[in-house]
């Protein structure tokens, strides 16, 4: 095994369904050892391709490498060192949670302690507890430690957080930052930008069965948009003035009656200039607010459509 492979590499990948294209010509890559989240509207491709980097579904052309194997013709190598968390099915609906968890424990070598992760994702009161009858946050988190439990080099997480409520999403968030501190490679697919932007180290959008961005949460958000400076005042400043007091390539507004809009690279120097300026004119800035382009900005810039369509 190299090490310094990626833990995916994905080239030219194709995937039709009859006479309708998937995923058409993908490509991308996911370093080891963090977080990437993978994007899309429904209908972008995104689930396509995940499910033939596990083995699920195959290629119809491209290159496919997960940690360095072919999920098809090396899946019983690989099987063992990742794990997948399915958004529903995947467990034998009359097992009990903490019956399963344990059997699968049991099936790798070096697995995570099964009560500790039980503590962990809030499984206690429902340990004895059938598949079938567990809420559906309840299956989440089982799926979820179903996951993770066998110590994979590789985990792939889709919508691991849908439905929990906000305790259980926030442990859900611990674990997953403790995997990779331990070195563990993360593919994760969320709905929540939220959650995207607090736990992805790289984030690839995807739409029409192709990769149209990526980059770390903070580089997509700062690419090609400037970020805004806001304020409210007495109507009728002189923007002429105002401008002339502002780096160049800086732009003023007064957007509305009183309300003012200053674009440009938002740094500190420039906040002490607006702020200086507005002294010397005798101008009290109220809701001065700083505003940065979101993840969610991004994604509708990019797909013109909100993540859920």
């Amino acid at each position: 095994m190299d090490s310094s492979s990626p833990a995916v590499a994905l080239t030219g990948l194709v995937k039709r369904y009859g006479d309708k294209t998937a995923v058409d010509g993908l490509s991308l890559t996911v370093e080891r050892g963090r977080v990437t989240a993978v994007l899309g509207p429904n209908g972008a491709g995104k689930t396509s391709t995940i499910e033939i980097c596990e083995g699920y579904r195959r290629a119809d052309a491209g290159e496919v490498r997960v940690l360095d194997l072919d999920p098809v013709r090396d899946a019983a190598a690989l099987r063992p060192r990742i794990g997948v968390m399915l958004q529903s099915g995947g467990v034998y609906s009359g097992a009990r949670a903490e019956e399963m968890l344990r059997h699968v424990a049991k099936l790798h070598a070096h697995p995570l302690d099964v009560a500790m992760l039980i503590e962990r994702l809030g499984l206690g009161s429902c340990g004895r507890t059938t598949y079938r009858r567990l809420s559906g946050g309840q299956q989440q988190r089982l799926a979820l430690a179903l996951a993770v439990v066998g110590r994979p080099e590789l985990v792939f997480l889709d919508e691991p957080t849908a439905g929990l409520d906000p305790h259980a999403r926030h442990a859900t968030w611990d674990l997953v930052r403790e995997l990779r501190a331990d070195g563990v490679s993360v593919v994760l697919t969320t709905h929540l930008m939220d959650e995207a932007e607090k736990l992805a180290d790289e984030v690839v959008i995807v739409d029409r069965g192709r990769v149209i961005a990526s980059g770390s949460p903070e580089a997509l958000c700062h690419d090609g948009a400037e970020n805004s400076l806001r304020f409210s005042g007495p109507p009728g400043l002189d923007m002429g003035s105002l401008l002339n007091a502002l780096p160049e390539g800086a732009k003023a507004f007064e957007v509305s009656r009183g309300a003012y809009r200053i674009e440009g690279e938002i740094d500190p120097q420039l906040l002490a200039t607006v702020t200086s300026w507005c002294a010397q004119h005798g101008v009290m800035p109220e809701r001065l607010t700083v505003e940065r382009r979101s993840l969610e900005d991004v994604f509708m810039e990019l797909t013109g459509r909100e993540l859920r369509s």
